[in-house]
């Protein structure tokens, strides 16, 4: 591959081991202006002190984005409003915050006048597509340079000791840290025991955002959630913003040892992984709103949305945020919640999210119809016929075999 000649870069930065070394290293073999992205998306104290060490690390400046607003309400709610899943159990917290990163990469990139786009993902992951991806959504033709592909080094050891040659300040954990991924939607955790399937997790040294639910209160907690058109807006009756509402539940949910997840998931570049998340806020949210969407959403719309949530689920971990089919799922999935407005009650006990009742001014439940009593409303021998007619292809194929027999 041809080297590039750069002047300025733009890196996406996090101030962890990769990006903290590929300021150096860019410096040391492109002589390149280096200014750091740091996205904020719920990462909380992470975030402390990053512009100091970016400066430190050789940067010219950082850009700290705010974009937890837009995060949850643009792309963590229109997940959910689809009840998009991804291998029926990942909740798409990493994968959801990739393509709204690179959107704002790609603007910081041609407001400074920047030759290419510097990211920290190696080849073995998913983010690399979904960075790219986006990015390509936005420039068809800045080019984008990943270290992983084509420095020296080869792992982790490889990097501490580049580190400390260049004496790049980092907190040394060695091997007593997971490889994680937080944002407000979820924080995942990969490596270490989590490497071998038949190893439990270590939960004390791992959970963040809840508790093992062995150690959460023996008394349940119960909590309300009022959606509109399928987007929450109040949780036990107070309104507030989306983020304020995520930040609610993942204290409340967190507190009961609600939304750990230990998944093995197969990842778009051909291996599987092995990896637990919390998304404890997140849990309690597909669970409210897919028991809203039973009273209110039809059968076969319902049906459809399934099959439709599993495409929807399988593109943006693929990393296809910004295509035409997404988009046009999306204006489907709007249309199925016109009607998924009410309140759900739910009750939480131990790592367990129990349905405690719903309403809702577009039910479509009625307790004449479904009652086990006695009702004014329906005709039980119109039935016969239904069933006689539903019936007929198996009584066509039984009389076949019975003839064939003769």
């Amino acid at each position: 591959m041809e080297k590039l000649d750069l002047k300025k870069v733009i890196l996406a930065y996090s101030g962890g081991l990769d990006t903290s070394i590929i300021i150096t290293w860019l410096k040391e073999n492109y002589g390149c202006e280096v200014v750091c992205v740091a996205a904020d998306v719920g990462q909380e104290e992470e975030l402390d002190g990053l512009e100091e060490k970016a400066i430190n690390s050789g940067a010219s400046k950082l850009y700290i984005e705010d974009l937890i607003d837009e995060f949850i309400d643009d792309f963590a709610f229109a997940t959910l409003k689809a009840g998009a899943k991804y291998e029926k159990d990942y909740l798409l917290g990493t994968a959801i915050a990739r393509p709204l990163i690179a959107k704002r990469l790609v603007e910081i990139a041609h407001a400074e006048k920047a030759d290419a786009i510097v990211h920290g993902c190696t080849g073995k992951g998913n983010d690399q597509v979904r960075f790219e991806l986006g990015i390509r959504a936005f420039d068809a033709e800045i080019p984008i340079l990943a270290p992983w592909r084509v420095w020296e080094i080869k792992s982790r050891d490889d990097e501490l000791a580049y580190a400390e040659k260049h004496g790049i300040p980092i907190k040394r954990s060695g091997d007593s840290s997971y490889s994680e991924d937080r944002n407000l939607w979820h924080i995942s955790h990969e490596g270490l025991e989590l490497e071998d399937p038949e190893a439990e997790p270590n939960w004390k040294n791992m959970l963040t955002l809840s508790v093992n639910p062995e150690d959460a209160p023996d008394e349940a907690t119960y909590v309300t959630i009022d959606f509109e058109k399928g987007v929450p807006v109040a949780v036990n009756g107070e309104k507030m913003k989306g983020s304020d509402i995520v930040r609610k539940l993942n204290k409340i949910g967190g507190a009961n040892g609600i939304g750990i997840d230990d998944i093995v998931e197969n990842r778009l570049v051909g291996m599987k992984v092995r990896g637990v998340y919390e998304n404890p806020g997140a849990t309690i949210l597909y669970r409210a709103h897919s028991f809203l969407e039973a009273l209110t959403v039809d059968r076969d719309t319902m049906q459809y949305k399934i099959e439709v949530a599993n495409v929807l689920a399988e593109l943006i971990y693929n990393g296809k945020w910004f295509t035409t089919l997404r988009n046009s799922i999306a204006a489907f999935i709007n249309v199925t919640q016109e009607t998924v407005t009410g309140t759900v009650k739910l009750k939480l006990y131990k790592g367990n999210v129990i349905n405690a009742g719903a309403s809702s001014p577009f039910t479509l439940y009625h307790e004449q119809y479904a009652t086990f009593g006695e009702d004014g409303v329906y005709d039980q021998t119109d039935s016969q016929g239904f069933v006689n007619l539903y019936a007929l292809p198996i009584k066509v194929q039984t009389m076949m075999r019975e003839n064939l027999k003769k």
